[in-house]
């Protein structure tokens, strides 16, 4: 697959999450690679690009297992740029759909 194609979907994946819950990083990639193979080395750097454009705010949680864990939760503009970008991708995922499933034009 395209890398870039890649890295678009798993960010819009990432914020979809995030926008009904917080998540820290890994729990994050356990819950996408059950759908689309990634890796922890994809996910960190979209987290730390959607933290720095402010749609990510973060904060400690002590952890039973080790140290606190870093969560990311989501802002209001984060939420207005989530919507904004599902949206954009359900019209351009059902343009694409009706290119491909379109019937065999004549003399075409």
């Amino acid at each position: 697959m395209n890398t870039q194609f890649h890295k678009g979907v798993v960010e819009m994946c990432v914020l979809a999450l995030v926008a009904k819950q917080d998540f820290y990083g890994y729990e994050l990639v356990n819950a996408i690679s059950t759908q689309i193979p990634i890796s922890e080395g994809t996910i960190y750097p979209i987290l730390r690009r959607l933290t720095q454009e402010g749609h990510f705010e973060t904060y400690l949680k002590e952890s039973s297992e080790g140290p606190p864990r870093k969560y990311y939760r989501m802002t209001k503009s984060g939420r207005t740029f989530t919507q904004s970008l599902i949206q954009e991708w359900t019209s351009f995922t059902s343009s694409v759909d009706t290119i491909i499933n379109s019937p065999k034009r004549r003399g075409v």
